[in-house]
């Protein structure tokens, strides 16, 4: 019988060696995360634009989804199945993060400046610690985004990396191979 692996060490083994064919899917995964921890915390990004409503802070907050939303899709398209990078679908995504990047850098100086303004600043109490929180939020975004874009860069480097390491299974030898006679001859 031949040697089956089976628990945890086959189900890291099997995603070792999915990670090898499509190493792009690490990248795939920090955008997701920078999406999804945009879209799970939009609540605070919606009420602060509802309080502090400066021009622009709902235009930033909808073309970060609507971009964030895209950057996936152009992402899956720059690396297709079986085939090589498509270069002006990688062009495009690389300008949907940067636009995303700014839209949260407009966002937050629109935050800064009603805090920081001469007539009528708004103060952060407790019943607005939303906006706080929305401060630090598209920080954290922005930095998993930065992290995804390193990770699209370094693709080659950690590609080759992957694999290096050894995903083989070694099968137990039963013995029984020297006994088998395949000379063809009657006996």
């Amino acid at each position: 019988m031949a040697y089956q692996p089976k628990g945890i060490k086959e189900f890291i083994r099997k995603r070792v060696v999915a990670l090898k064919r499509k190493p792009q899917t690490i990248a795939l995964l920090a955008f997701a995360l920078a999406f999804l921890y945009y879209s799970l915390n939009l609540t605070k990004i919606s009420d602060t634009t509802a309080y502090i409503n400066l021009p622009g802070m709902g235009l930033a907050g909808f073309a970060t989804m609507l971009f964030s939303i895209l950057l996936m899709v152009c992402f899956m398209n720059a690396f297709p199945h079986r085939k090589k990078v498509n270069v002006p679908m990688l062009a495009l995504m690389f300008v949907l993060v940067g636009i995303i990047i700014y839209a949260g850098i407009f966002y937050q100086g629109r935050i800064t400046e009603a805090l920081t303004r001469e007539v009528n600043p708004i103060t952060v109490s407790a019943d607005k610690s939303y906006i706080s929180a929305a401060v630090h939020m598209l920080t954290v975004h922005r930095v998993i985004l930065i992290i995804g874009v390193a990770l699209v860069v370094l693709l080659p480097v950690y590609s080759k990396l992957l694999k290096k390491i050894n995903t083989n299974v070694d099968v137990a030898d039963n013995g029984g191979m020297a006994a088998i006679d395949i000379s063809g001859e009657d006996a």
